[in-house]
């Protein structure tokens, strides 16, 4: 299996709450930074999404990529790569967890394996940057109640 790179934040609102900022693709490029454009291709019986193409851009990496979401419950969802310019994977997760007093805990794993070559170190540190900005700016979205 890959090696992964995963952190977690606490974010002052219910599960719910919190998963439903992370469902809410169209306002992704309002809070996550590196999304500037997210359309929903394809949703479930529930009406969640199941596949989202995602334009990109991380500085260094842009992209046009599809990605398969997989939701397990109320507290997670996880996804994976379907098509892209620059990725050959790209595996993700969030787990929602109670955390006391209305809290939640937010735990975001991710795997990204890029078409160019790229050490392992610097893939591992490019996730952690990817992790903290988006913990970052799901915490400050869904506290600010908008």
């Amino acid at each position: 299996m890959a090696e992964h790179t995963s952190s977690s934040i606490t974010i002052e609102a219910a599960p719910a709450d919190v998963m439903t900022v992370i469902a809410d693709f169209a306002r992704y490029p309002d809070w996550t930074g590196e999304v500037k454009e997210a359309e929903v291709l394809k949703t479930d019986e529930q009406g969640r999404a199941e596949q989202v193409r995602l334009v990109m851009d991380a500085g260094a990496i842009k992209d046009d990529q599809v990605l398969a979401y997989t939701w397990t419950g109320e507290h997670e969802v996880s996804w994976t790569l379907v098509k892209s310019q620059m990725l050959r994977s790209l595996d993700g997760t969030y787990i929602l967890k109670s955390a006391g007093a209305g809290g939640t805990e937010v735990t975001y794993a991710l795997t990204v394996d890029v078409k160019i070559p790229m050490l392992g170190m610097i893939k591992r540190k490019a996730e952690k940057v990817i992790i903290d900005r988006a913990l970052a700016g799901l915490k400050k979205r869904v506290e600010s109640g908008t």
